[in-house]
């Protein structure tokens, strides 16, 4: 076995990502407060050619030199657009016939296992701050929560190992 070198592994393009059919994926950053988190997002929406990331309220938004540090790039390929409140936001995404699904511990939630996309459906998954989690506004306005199995000691996931958990999730479950 042999490690393969960047050149060998055939990466689009800018150019061609941005050609490229999108995953019907909007991710929706609620007031996160660290650029590398931030920028991890930015680097797993591109690996999986994620639609958009919509940075609102305090999420630090390109040019920014953590984010470029985590994301390597992936701030130039992957489309995203700044709103200064998430409430507004999720309305907006809705009033284009998004399913919002915000990813946070509430009652009823739906667990991740049991979270099946529907095809022909577009998402968007909300993410929220590091400490205080979705705004409850925002959850107000959704129809049900992912939530994400834990086991151990700990109430919760940093927000970029969320992220990937949950795209990756989705990525695989619509392309099944």
């Amino acid at each position: 076995m042999r490690k393969l070198r960047n050149s060998e592994l055939e990466r689009l393009t800018v150019d061609k990502f941005k050609e490229s059919e999108k995953t019907p994926l909007v991710i929706v950053l609620d007031n996160i407060r660290s650029a590398n988190n931030v920028g991890s997002v930015f680097r797993t929406a591109d690996a999986f050619l994620i639609e958009a990331v919509y940075l609102c309220g305090v999420t630090a938004t390109p040019p920014n030199r953590d984010i470029r540090k985590t994301a390597l790039g992936a701030s130039e390929s992957v489309t995203w657009t700044y709103f200064e409140n998430t409430l507004d936001t999720v309305k907006k995404l809705q009033s284009e016939g998004y399913k919002v699904i915000p990813i946070e511990q509430v009652e009823k939630s739906t667990s991740l296992l049991d979270f099946k996309p529907e095809t022909g459906n577009k998402y968007a998954f909300v993410f929220g701050n590091e400490v205080k989690g979705v705004e409850q506004d925002v959850i107000d306005l959704c129809h049900t929560c992912i939530e994400i199995p834990q086991y151990g000691t700990k109430h919760s996931l940093n927000i970029s190992v969320s992220a990937g958990i949950l795209i990756w999730d989705f990525f695989q479950k619509i392309k099944s």
